[in-house]
């Protein structure tokens, strides 16, 4: 069973790459770090984004904190509406959704804990999750914000 997951899930991110490369899509066309994005969104992510992107339930209404739930990252979420570099930033400094009740910071910086390279990985593999006219739209939004450049 647990191969079949693994060949399964390497298919899919096989062929999302291949889609998305073909679609002039910024996604990297490196399978590695395809993995490594997933392997990453899964230590650092999934417990609040669900484990393949589904996002915490009733996630478009505030809770009894008065903060909006983690969104899912899949077609049904918003994520695919920001460029590589509001992505990237959100990763590195943490976010508080505008209409949240509270000030703190609902979504963790992960700057400390990752590197510049890593969360790239991690956006990559989230385009993963995308249909290919989110991915067009996207890759539209990041031509004019493309990914910080920054040394490894």
């Amino acid at each position: 069973m647990l191969r079949r997951w693994f060949l399964a899930t390497t298919w899919l991110l096989l062929s999302a790459a291949g889609q998305a490369m073909a679609e002039g899509s910024p996604s990297s066309s490196d399978t590695s770090r395809l993995e490594e994005g997933e392997s990453i969104y899964q230590q650092y992510c999934a417990s609040c984004h669900g484990r393949q992107g589904e996002g915490m339930p009733n996630w478009e209404r505030q809770n009894a904190q008065g903060e909006l739930p983690a969104p899912p990252h899949g077609p049904e979420g918003h994520t695919w509406k920001h460029s590589d570099a509001m992505l990237y930033r959100i990763v590195a400094e943490g976010w508080r959704d505008p209409w949240n009740k509270t000030e703190r910071l609902t979504m963790p910086a992960f700057e400390d804990a990752l590197a510049p390279a890593e969360i790239r990985s991690v956006v990559n593999y989230l385009k993963t999750l995308w249909t290919p006219e989110q991915r067009r739209h996207q890759a539209e939004e990041s031509e004019g914000a493309p990914f910080p450049t920054q040394s490894e």
